[in-house]
């Protein structure tokens, strides 16, 4: 059976290759991980499950929790297979819609099968206060060295976005600890945690510099942050007590308007390598690409100084191009979020259009 899975695999790669490479630039730096090619023959690989439903422990009814929209995945390998944490969103409520995070599963990583009911999502319990009613959104999951997962993910109250953590040992049953940034930046935006890894054996396993964790986040400039558990986060801070900007966006480029951290950051031998989702406004960036779009880069950042930038690329290496990417909730958006290296390959998980997940394969 793994024979045959992994010639199939093979098959379809070689297929891809023989399509556009997306992102294919004459000018990337050696130490980008590019080019990636979108898998056309399969894309969109999760589409909403209307028939879906689970009981809602705040609204107390059933409900249809992926019926609206799925997104933003998370992935990682346990046991030669690939999961995917994804947001999907039902149709209800006041935000026309509440997210939860399901999980989705895959021996090939290009055909999944899913759960019927959610594995984190708002509930009566301490962390209420900042996931309702908009709900538990844009999962990243790493490992630590006991093989214990860490989720950062998103939870939204109306108000405000902050930044959360979870922890699980199976992936179906999470243990939420709050807010990433208790005390004075409680209350601040926040979101998108990139914790620093190694990728190893099919395993982003979160690795220690100078004796702690550090993680990317924010989604208007790139911040930092570090931990001694991956639990309780601080922010770097400028000698003055504002936030250090690690960097931001870029006048007259695709990433004009925002830059927000993608996959779990690796680690290797020319530095931390951080893919970067980012947005475009014309008027102020690339006049090429249409408003509001969303498309993907990489810094290069130091492995002894995770604050500093060592390079970064000219131009993007995903962006819409495809139908599903083009139309949907929020329009011209490939967002990245989950990337593993499987059967000698990196797949690249991302969500379209606010609306499906695709995939990408280098």
């Amino acid at each position: 059976m793994r024979y045959l899975l992994a010639l199939s695999l093979g098959v379809l790669v070689a297929g891809c290759a023989r399509q556009a490479k997306t992102g294919e630039h004459p000018s990337a730096p050696a130490w980008a991980l590019v080019p990636f090619e979108k898998v056309d023959s399969l894309n969109p690989i999760l589409n909403p499950d209307t028939a879906a439903s689970f009981t809602c422990p705040v609204r107390g009814q059933r409900v249809h929790w992926e019926e609206k929209d799925v997104f933003n995945p998370a992935a990682l390998v346990r046991k030669d297979t690939v999961f995917l944490l994804y947001r999907a969103e039902d149709s209800i409520g006041k935000y026309a819609g509440t997210s939860r995070i399901g999980l989705a599963w895959s021996l090939d990583g290009l055909h999944f099968n899913r759960l019927p009911a959610p594995v984190l999502y708002p509930d009566q319990d301490s962390v209420k206060r900042y996931e309702w009613e908009g709900g538990c959104e844009d999962p990243r999951v790493v490992e630590d060295s006991s093989g214990t997962y860490i989720m950062t993910y998103t939870g939204y109250d109306g108000d405000k976005a902050r930044l959360l953590v979870a922890t699980s040992r199976d992936l179906r049953h999470w243990t939420k600890y709050g807010p990433a940034f208790p005390g004075k930046y409680v209350n601040t935006w926040s979101k998108s945690g990139s914790i620093v890894c190694r990728y190893r054996d099919g395993k982003a396993v979160a690795v220690r510099i100078a004796g702690r964790y550090w993680m990317y986040w924010g989604d208007t400039n790139i911040f930092l942050a570090s931990s001694p558990d991956l639990i309780h986060w601080t922010p770097a801070e400028n000698p003055d007590g504002s936030l250090l900007v690690v960097f931001g966006p870029r006048p007259g480029k695709f990433d004009s308007d925002l830059v927000e951290s993608g996959p779990p950051a690796r680690l290797d031998s020319a530095g931390i390598v951080l893919i970067y989702n980012s947005r475009n406004v014309p008027s102020k960036g690339d006049s090429s690409l249409p408003e509001g779009t969303y498309a993907a880069s990489q810094v290069l950042l130091d492995s002894t100084r995770p604050g500093r930038v060592l390079d970064r690329m000219t131009t993007y290496f995903i962006a819409p191009e495809k139908p599903y990417e083009i139309s949907g909730q929020v329009n011209q958006v490939c967002f990245l979020e989950g990337m593993v290296h499987f059967r000698g390959h990196w797949f690249l998980y991302y969500g379209t259009a606010d609306s499906k997940i695709a995939v990408a394969v280098k």
